[in-house]
């Protein structure tokens, strides 16, 4: 991939999006990870109007080595950095809900996924409220293998206006980074959705990026039994990269 190349036609895909929505500008989540960073300095090549939100809620990593990396990336690209702390307001829903999470057959890792979704759908009603304030659009940050294995939250960090790194594998977010000169350390660590205390992306997925990467791409063989795993996640999580049913509409 001619990765100077694509950054450019992203930038001006982005520029056209702007002129035909009319908006103003971009916000976009910043969580400190690969793809936000990508994501916010593609924005920034397109617009000078671009807004980064760091939304720390609960994790102590949030309100450590993400929000520096967040920094950090802001001011390597020239973009504006604003924080939202979201951890009061994931405590009172939290609190709100109560015994509605711990009825019937739920499990406790049913109640910890469910809370855990909580944060990205907190965080996307943040950005969808500051955009609208000021005229700007939400830029999506979920790259291909996230989408293809369904790593994402469903009317959370999988909604947005638009998604400049959608067809792009993991290994070709930091290639694009690696020529965009971006912060050593985000390039370096390893990725994560800072949801709780040591939570990882390839530890929670149970597969590598390398392995979701070698199987959309086909450029190498896998072992039978990763290749079934990652293929029984793409059929499990097939609802979230589709629209909702709607009756009398011709859909199922």
């Amino acid at each position: 991939m001619d990765y100077r190349s694509e950054i450019k036609k992203r930038a001006d895909w982005i520029a056209e999006i702007l002129v035909r929505s009319g908006a103003r500008g971009i916000v976009y989540g910043n969580s400190g990870g690969k793809d936000c960073t990508l994501v916010g300095a593609l924005c920034k090549l397109a617009t000078d109007n671009v807004l980064g939100v760091i939304m720390p809620c609960r994790s102590s990593r949030n309100y450590a080595e993400d929000r520096d990396d967040a920094l950090a990336a802001g001011r390597t690209f020239g973009i504006e950095q604003t924080e939202v702390d979201l951890g009061e307001v994931r405590g009172e829903l939290e609190k709100a809900l109560g015994a509605n999470l711990r009825v019937g057959t739920a499990s406790e890792n049913a109640v910890k996924a469910a809370l855990s979704n909580v944060n990205p759908r907190l965080r996307m009603t943040t950005l969808y409220a500051i955009a609208q304030s000021r005229g700007y659009l939400v830029a999506g940050t979920g790259n291909l293998c996230e989408y293809t294995v369904g790593y994402f939250t469903k009317w959370g960090d999988g909604a947005y206006d638009f998604n400049p790194i959608a067809d792009l594998t993991v290994p070709e977010i930091y290639g694009m980074l690696e020529e965009l000169g971006a912060p050593e350390n985000i390039i370096r660590k390893a990725p994560s959705a800072g949801l709780y205390e040591g939570q990882t992306d390839e530890g929670e997925m149970g597969v590598t990026y390398a392995d979701i990467t070698a199987y959309i791409r086909k450029d190498r063989p896998l072992d039978p039994a990763i290749e079934n795993k990652i293929a029984d996640m793409e059929a499990k999580t097939a609802h979230k990269r589709s629209n909702p049913p709607r009756y009398g509409l011709g859909e199922k």
